[in-house]
Formats: C-alpha cells, sequence, structure tokens
C-alpha cells in the first residue's frame, strides 16, 4: 500500500525543509513541492492560474501514487482552506494508498523569528510577515492532523509525523 503525506502549513513554518528530510528517511519516497507547479513571474492569482495549479498538482500526485517505484509520496504547499485538501484529494487516486493530511504549526513569534531570518538572508521579502501570521489561525480550523513544531528539530517533527 501507497502512502501519501500531504502537508500543509502557512509560509515560513518549515513544510520544505521538514518534506525534504521525510524524502531522505522514507524508503523508496518521491516528493513534490506545490510551489514547484506554480512557479512564475510575474505571479499571478486569478480563476485560471488557481485551476491551473491544482491541475497540475494532482497530475503530477496520481503520475507518482501510480509508479510502482515509489512506496512513499510527500507533498506539501501552503494549504489554509479546507477546499484546497478537498480539491486535491477529490483528485487523486486514493486506490491502495493511505493518506496523512498534517498541518504543521507554530507560534507567532516562531514564524515572526524564522520568516526574519529568511528576510534577512535574501530568500523571502518582508511583505511575507504579516501574510503568514494572518493565515496561521486558520490552520487550526482544518480536518488535519497538526504537528507543532516550536522548540523541535527537523529530525524530532520527522518521527513524529512519521508516527503518526
Amino acid at each position: 500500500m501507497k502512502q501519501l503525506y500531504i502537508i500543509g502549513g502557512t509560509m515560513g513554518v518549515g513544510k520544505t525543509t521538514v518534506c525534504q528530510k521525510l524524502k531522505i528517511e522514507l524508503p523508496k519516497c518521491v516528493f513534490l513541492d506545490g510551489d514547484w507547479c506554480w512557479d512564475a513571474n510575474p505571479f499571478l492569482v486569478n480563476e485560471e492560474t488557481k485551476k491551473m495549479v491544482m491541475q497540475n498538482i494532482c497530475f503530477m500526485l496520481n503520475q507518482f501514487l501510480h509508479c510502482s517505484s515509489y512506496e512513499n509520496v510527500v507533498f506539501c504547499w501552503v494549504m489554509h482552506e479546507q477546499n484546497i485538501i478537498d480539491t486535491i484529494l477529490a483528485n487523486i487516486d486514493k486506490t491502495n494508498c493511505d493518506i496523512k493530511v498534517i498541518s504543521l504549526v507554530c507560534s507567532q513569534a516562531t514564524l515572526r523569528e524564522r520568516l526574519e531570518k529568511d528576510i534577512q538572508l535574501g530568500i523571502r521579502t518582508s511583505d511575507v510577515v504579516e501574510r503568514s501570521i494572518e493565515r496561521l489561525p486558520l490552520y487550526e480550523k482544518l480536518k488535519t492532523q497538526k504537528v507543532y513544531t516550536d522548540g523541535k528539530s527537523v529530525s524530532q517533527i520527522v518521527s513524529e509525523i512519521e508516527m503518526l
């Protein structure tokens, strides 16, 4: 049986870092970051582009789920609304697949600290801090398993996810 990990969280919570580590820890694993399916300049958010990215994500996830070379599929993206998760789940083949839907969450202070570090490194722009903090409470409302990341190493978070 395949294992699909769908991991959401606001910008800066550590999704990509955790998923890269999961990819290494899990046997026969492939990782898809939803951002890779919508990397454009200019970055446009409208009905057409939102539909396109969902189709891209679902297509890629189905390709990975149908590939016999992989046992584990890890996917992450900013999924702050239940309808995003529901749309993905409705459009992937769940046959012989155990799915874990997880939200990574942390405190506002931790999130601000991580994002400001990224800004200093030139990885992010300063406008991301408030947008990300505003979305943080939305994750508590989702039908997901919550993994709190405050004060934990990446290895600790990955171990917690593997035990879910």
